[in-house]
């Protein structure tokens, strides 16, 4: 439901009255020294910022979990998510049954052999289990990886049968090997089918090389355009992998490799000579590229900026470089650096727009499907899951996404009135969970970090009731003017 102009009005004289809001940092940065959280589990702005880095949307629950433990003890068990109990967000995912099909299963089933099917099912189911796993799963650091990998090694839906593929993708490369070796991850992306059609290497065979898989297999998923590689090994690479294709009739959408099709001979790539082996060519040079320098540089320069800033410091980069080589590319060994010495120095990030759309949810303890409703608004912000039409995936800095705050303005105001089909917030017992005797100090708290300075948070109710709101709009307007705010932006 689009904003009314009064509703609109009410919006905007909300933050634009109260300095804190219109800030273009959190709240819990500007305010001075460690103020205590109000009634919510009390935490330092430093450990506050963490978690929104780490989750998608910092919950009491985990506020309350690091302020026992601490922040560095919190992180070593999210590196650990195999031991975290997840069984109720499971629960959630148990009526989306494509999401733990074959790519066999997929295909006969959005090949119409039910009248009633229709094709978008089985990307809709994807798009649908994923924001649930961001909003309601354990394991917050596990889906932080998963989306990362999922951009890193980006596949659009709608690309040919990319649309039922990349959902074995997403189960068998990204969610399989988020916090193991770069090496695994890699290796599995190059043989999964989705990426294989994505990037067009099942029209890769000798007498007509495609270069677009080999080209992108360089510049995007290793060694980076910086990577030291040059035409000529984008055309031996294309040639080691041509044959690489993906199966048309028995378990259809599996891999396949097809010597037929196979270019036999010599090539050489990135200095090295590599001699007539079939499938082994292409596979060698995957383990090398593993291992190079400068995928090292490349994936741990991308992994800073995703945890820590747009423009993470040299000295963390070359410590966790460094830690990348020793460890052979161990993702979990890498990334405990990066967090354990990066968030200290960790600066404001924006949020995108799945990031805005799963820590309202959360934050404000939404029950939700995550279905067509959310989805839809997650369209008109620019970031529907795999749906980027280019292979280098969903930008990371801050100036892709500022520019279009309508679409988040009308879904915090929607979330907040329980405007959304099969979505609610209760927010009177949120706020009477928390104990404080002020609704706007509570939400605050609860949404940014820290409570509004003394004076805005006796003057804003005020000013909404002035405004023409009534006393049962009064929550909702207050609970969506902060999650539209500038401060809400930035985590």
């Amino acid at each position: 439901m689009p904003l009314s102009r009064r509703d609109f009005l009410k919006l905007t004289g909300l933050v634009a009255s109260s300095a804190a809001l219109a800030s273009c940092r959190p709240l819990y940065e500007l305010a001075a020294g460690d103020p205590p959280l109000g009634d919510w589990p009390p935490l330092r702005p430093a450990d506050f910022r963490a978690l929104n880095r780490l989750t998608f949307g910092a919950r009491p629950s985990e506020r309350a979990r690091v302020a026992e433990i601490g922040i560095q003890a919190w992180v070593e068990e999210q590196l650990a998510p195999e031991a975290i109990d997840d069984f109720a967000c499971s629960l959630r995912l148990r009526n989306l049954e494509t999401l733990a099909m074959s790519g066999q299963q997929l295909f006969d089933l959005s090949n119409k052999l039910f009248d009633d099917f229709d094709l978008e099912t089985v990307p809709n189911q994807l798009r649908q289990g994923t924001l649930l796993r961001q909003v309601y799963s354990k394991r917050q650091l596990y889906e932080v990886l998963v989306e990362f990998w999922n951009d890193h090694f980006s596949i659009a839906t709608d690309k040919g049968e990319c649309y039922y593929l990349k959902t074995v993708d997403d189960r068998e490369v990204a969610r399989a090997h988020a916090l193991g070796s770069f090496r695994d991850l890699l290796w599995a992306s190059a043989h999964s089918p989705a990426m294989l059609i994505y990037l067009d290497n099942q029209a890769n065979h000798k007498g007509a090389p495609n270069e677009n898989y080999a080209r992108e297999l360089l510049e995007l998923h290793s060694l980076s355009v910086r990577g030291g590689y040059n035409q000529a090994d984008v055309m031996e690479l294309a040639r080691c992998l041509t044959g690489w294709g993906v199966k048309e009739h028995f378990w259809r959408g599996a891999f396949s490799f097809d010597n037929e099709k196979h270019d036999p001979g010599e090539k050489v790539v990135l200095g090295v000579r590599i001699l007539a082996g079939g499938q082994d060519e292409a596979e060698s040079v995957l383990e090398r590229l593993s291992k190079h320098s400068s995928s090292a540089q490349f994936i741990v320069e991308k992994l800073a900026r995703r945890f820590i800033s747009d423009d993470p410091p040299a000295q963390l980069i070359q410590k966790a470089v460094s830690v990348f080589n020793d460890s052979i590319g161990d993702i979990r060994a890498t990334l405990r650096v990066i967090l354990l010495d990066g968030l200290p120095l960790a600066r404001e990030k924006y949020r995108r727009p799945v990031n805005f759309v799963a820590a309202s949810l959360r934050m404000l303890n939404a029950e939700s499907d995550c279905g067509p409703a959310v989805q839809e608004y997650l369209m008109r912000m620019g970031q529907v899951p795999f749906n980027w039409p280019t292979p280098d995936g969903y930008p990371d800095r801050a100036g892709a996404w500022q520019g279009n705050l309508m679409p988040r303005w009308q879904f915090a105001f929607a979330l907040a009135r329980n405007e959304l089909d099969k979505t609610e917030v209760d927010l009177p017992a949120l706020l009477g969970a928390s104990g404080a005797e002020s609704p706007l100090n509570a939400l605050s708290t609860l949404l940014l970090g820290s409570p509004l300075p003394a004076a805005e948070g006796e003057a804003l109710p005020a000013a909404i009731r002035a405004a023409g709101a009534s006393d049962d709009e009064l929550l909702p307007i207050l609970a969506g003017g902060l999650l539209a705010s500038p401060a809400f932006q930035w985590r």
